[in-house]
């Protein structure tokens, strides 16, 4: 099988350009993705994550690219006034932001039988409220721009219902909802939201943990397209969805799976 994960040539998109772009969970697997294609559109990138040490790597990496280096906050998303803050400094030294993408996210497995309130609540802490609150504190900017992008990260275990992944399936689920309201209040301001659910990106933390040699030959049996999805695979759609190409495409669901679903 072939292994396109190394493939990151991007369509350019001319209206990305200077553009603030913030993504949660930037600093690894599809954050660090998005965080490559923006720059190479020349946006202004900004992200949050709470590997330090792995966002340093990927900003050297932009800058040895010949990207602009993107600015990096350390910040764990669960924590709301932590992020608002991290998003209110991304304001005062780039802008007003006019691309949110929220990506951050946990697929830690419970088991339905043993997960714990404070496991289930953590789980939504991470993967739906931080979407939420970022959308709130970015609709101002938004607003005085004139017009602006969401993007929610939601998932196709939505469809599948994975096992002994009920807290993070209800979240990624609570997103495309999310996406939806968000998109008929903000409409009138010329706020696209949308929502991307990506099948099982072959991102180091999914083959180190759950992606094994088995999983993945089960999983391509079940694609259309017998390639390995890669974080670079989402981040490309992303890019066009971002873009004024895309000017009349809101409150929709798409799914980049390789025709799984």
């Amino acid at each position: 099988m072939l292994d396109y994960s190394k493939h990151t040539g991007y369509t350019q998109y001319s209206s990305l350009a200077n553009k603030v772009v913030f993504v949660t969970g930037g600093a690894t697997g599809i954050g660090a993705a998005l965080v490559e294609a923006f720059a190479a559109q020349q946006s202004k990138v900004a992200f949050v994550d709470i590997d330090a040490a792995a966002a340093a790597v990927l900003c050297d990496e932009m800058e040895k690219k010949g990207f602009s280096r993107p600015l990096f906050i350390e910040c764990d998303v669960s924590n709301t006034i932590m992020m608002q803050a991290a998003i209110s400094k991304v304001q005062q030294q780039q802008g007003n932001i006019h691309v949110l993408i929220n990506n951050a996210a946990n697929d830690q497995r419970y088991t339905t039988e043993t997960i714990a309130e404070d496991e289930w609540m953590q789980s939504l802490s991470i993967n739906m409220h931080p979407a939420f609150f970022a959308a709130q504190a970015v609709m101002p900017m938004m607003v005085a721009a004139g017009a602006g992008v969401i993007l929610n990260i939601s998932s196709i275990n939505v469809r599948f219902a994975s096992d002994n992944l009920v807290s993070y399936i209800t979240a990624k689920a609570g997103l495309i909802g999310m996406t939806k309201a968000l998109a008929k209040e903000m409409g009138e301001h010329n706020i696209r939201v949308n929502v991307l659910l990506p099948g099982w990106v072959a991102t180091p933390k999914q083959l180190e943990k759950w992606l094994t040699a088995q999983e993945e030959k089960k999983l391509v049996d079940r694609m259309c397209i017998k390639k390995r999805l890669a974080a670079h695979d989402v981040a490309k759609l992303a890019l066009f969805l971002a873009s004024d190409d895309a000017l009349m495409i809101t409150a929709q669901e798409f799914v980049v799976d390789g025709g799984r679903m």
